[in-house]
C-alpha cells in the first residue's frame, strides 16, 4: 500500500485533500500533519521565509519520512522555497508543492490564467512558480479566509466568486484556485464563469499518483517499514 504524508499549515486544508484522495485514490494510506501556526507566524513575523521557517519544514518532512511515507504532499501554498529546499535534499522521495500540479495544468490549457487566493502572501510567493512569460492575472478574495475562519462558508464562497468574475472580465481563459481551502468554492465559481476552474487538490492527486506510478514499486519502497 502507498503511504502519503499530507502536511498542512491551515486546518481548512485538511478536509479538501482528504476528500479528494478518498474519491480519486481511496486505496492510498493517508497521514496528516497539521501545524496551524505556520501561516499565522508567517503573516505576523514580517521575516518572510527565513532560516527558522526552513528548519521547521525540515523537521516536518523528517518526521513524515520516519513514519514510512513514500511521498509527501504539502497543502500550504505560501511556502514554496521551503518545500523546494526539503525536496532538493530528497531526490529519492516525491515531494510535491501544493500548486505545482495545478500550475502545470493551467499552463497546458493556454491563454490568460486567473489566479485567486484568500491568503495574501500566496499572491507574492506563487506567481514565480509559473513559467516566465505566462500571461497571469491575480486577485485576492478579500475577506474570504476570515469568513471561513468564522464558519461562514457561504460568505467565503461568495468572495471567491467575486474574484473569479473580476478575472473573467480581464479576459482570463482559466481560473485557478490557489489554496486547498478554496476548493469548496469550485462549484460556485463554475456556475458564474464559463471557464475551466482548477483546484489544487484535484490537480495534486492526479500528479502525485502519476509520479508514484512512474517510479514503480521498488523505487516507491513498497514493503518498507516505518523507522524505529
Amino acid at each position: 500500500m502507498t503511504r502519503i504524508a499530507l502536511i498542512h499549515a491551515l486546518a481548512h486544508s485538511v478536509a479538501p485533500i482528504n476528500d479528494e484522495l478518498q474519491h480519486a485514490w481511496p486505496e492510498a494510506i493517508r497521514m496528516n500533519l497539521l501545524d496551524d501556526s505556520l501561516s499565522a507566524d508567517l503573516a505576523r513575523s514580517g521575516q518572510g521565509l527565513d532560516a527558522a521557517m526552513h528548519r521547521r519544514f525540515e523537521t516536518l518532512v523528517a518526521y513524515a519520512e520516519g513514519t514510512g511515507a513514500q511521498a509527501i504532499l504539502f497543502t500550504c501554498s505560501a511556502f514554496g522555497p521551503c518545500i523546494e529546499a526539503v525536496a532538493a535534499k530528497r531526490p529519492h522521495l516525491p515531494v510535491l508543492k501544493p500548486n505545482e500540479a495545478m500550475v502545470a495544468e493551467a499552463v497546458a490549457l493556454g491563454g490568460r490564467i486567473g489566479l485567486i487566493a484568500s491568503f495574501a502572501p500566496t499572491l507574492a510567493s506563487m506567481p514565480p512558480e509559473f513559467p516566465a512569460g505566462t500571461d497571469l492575472r491575480t486577485q485576492l478574495a478579500g475577506g474570504a479566509l476570515a469568513a471561513l475562519n468564522a464558519g461562514d462558508t457561504a460568505g467565503h464562497d461568495a468572495q471567491v466568486v467575486l474574484a473569479a468574475q473580476a478575472l473573467a472580465r480581464q479576459g482570463c481563459s482559466v481560473i485557478a484556485l490557489a489554496q486547498f481551502s478554496m476548493a469548496r468554492a469550485q462549484a460556485a465559481v463554475q456556475q458564474v464563469v464559463d471557464l475551466p476552474v482548477l483546484t489544487t487538490p484535484e490537480s495534486a492527486v492526479r500528479a502525485l499518483r502519476q509520479r508514484l506510478d512512474a517510479v514503480g514499486p521498488v523505487a516507491k519502497g513498497e514493503g518498507n517499514q516505518p523507522l524505529q
